[in-house]
């Protein structure tokens, strides 16, 4: 994760030049998902501040219920947010397309449905 600093400049009545506050906080990055268990096969959508580690239980199957049921391990897409309002919208937006729509989207990127998750 990078650091963002952010400064103010600030006079105080009185003194002489100015003051400057400096604050540090995390950037945090949030990631909208694709998991699938086969080339054209079931789909799931998700969001997460953690990629690798939401990956990484999927696999793992500590998750119970569609993604373990189904064996949906295989990360075939992602894209990075800087927000996390941002990530939720798009998350609910990839859900509402249609399935060709997501399959167009994967193959942009990923034509053969590798398990992208070995690069992180």
């Amino acid at each position: 994760m990078s650091l963002v600093v952010i400064a103010g400049l600030t006079r105080n009545p009185g003194v002489s030049g100015r003051k400057i506050n400096i604050i540090m906080q995390e950037e945090k990055q949030y990631y909208v998902y694709i998991l699938a268990g086969k080339r054209n096969g079931t789909l799931y959508i998700g969001v997460t501040s953690n990629l690798a580690d939401r990956i990484y239980k999927h696999k793992q199957g500590l998750y119970d219920g569609f993604t373990k049921k189904y064996k949906i391990e295989k990360l075939v897409y992602y894209e990075v947010y800087g927000d996390v309002y941002g990530a939720i919208n798009r998350e609910k937006q990839l859900k509402d397309w249609k399935r060709d729509w997501k399959i167009q989207l994967i193959e942009k990127d990923n034509s053969t449905w590798r398990d992208l998750s070995e690069d992180l």
